[in-house]
C-alpha cells in the first residue's frame, strides 16, 4: 500500500483545525451505543496517525470509559476524534475532514449492537464487542 498524503479538517465554527494521516482509503463504522449516542447514529470514523489539532483552547476532551477518550469543540460542539488512551489508536470521524476522498467503508464495529432501523449496503469485515475487544486484548 503506497503512503497516504495528510488531510485537513475542521470543526463547523473553524475554532479548531485539524492535519491526520489516514492510515488507510478505509472507513469504519461503530455501531456501539456510546458513539450512537454522542452522535445520534453510527459513527463513521478513519484510522489515522500523526494527528496534529491547532486551536487546543476550544478543544474539550471527555473520558468515556477507562481506556478512551473522545474530543470536541467547546464552541460548536463538533465531534473531532476517538482515542484510546494507550496504544495509539486515533479515529477522526470522517465528516471533520475536508474533501470526500475516494473513503471506502471497509469495517463495522459493535455489530452486535446495531439496532434494526438502519443498515448499510456495502460488503463489511463486521466484529463483534467482544471480538472488538479481543483484537486489543482487552475485556
Amino acid at each position: 500500500m503506497s503512503e497516504l498524503s495528510p488531510v485537513n479538517g475542521h470543526c463547523l465554527c473553524g475554532k479548531v483545525c485539524l492535519t491526520a494521516t489516514p492510515k488507510s482509503q478505509h472507513l469504519g463504522a461503530c455501531h456501539c451505543d456510546m458513539c450512537r449516542r454522542w452522535g445520534g447514529g453510527p459513527l463513521l470514523v478513519v484510522d489515522c496517525e500523526n494527528v496534529e489539532v491547532s486551536g487546543d483552547d476550544s478543544v474539550g476532551i471527555y473520558a468515556s470509559s477507562d481506556w478512551a477518550e473522545r474530543g470536541f469543540c467547546k464552541q460548536c460542539g463538533t465531534h473531532l476524534f476517538y482515542r484510546l488512551k494507550e496504544g495509539g489508536l486515533y479515529a477522526v470521524p470522517v465528516g471533520v475532514l475536508d474533501g470526500d476522498s475516494h473513503w471506502q467503508l471497509a469495517e463495522q464495529v459493535f455489530i452486535d449492537s446495531k439496532p434494526g432501523y438502519y443498515s448499510f449496503a456495502e460488503k463489511t469485515r463486521n466484529l463483534t464487542g467482544e471480538e472488538l475487544f479481543a483484537q486489543f486484548g482487552a475485556e
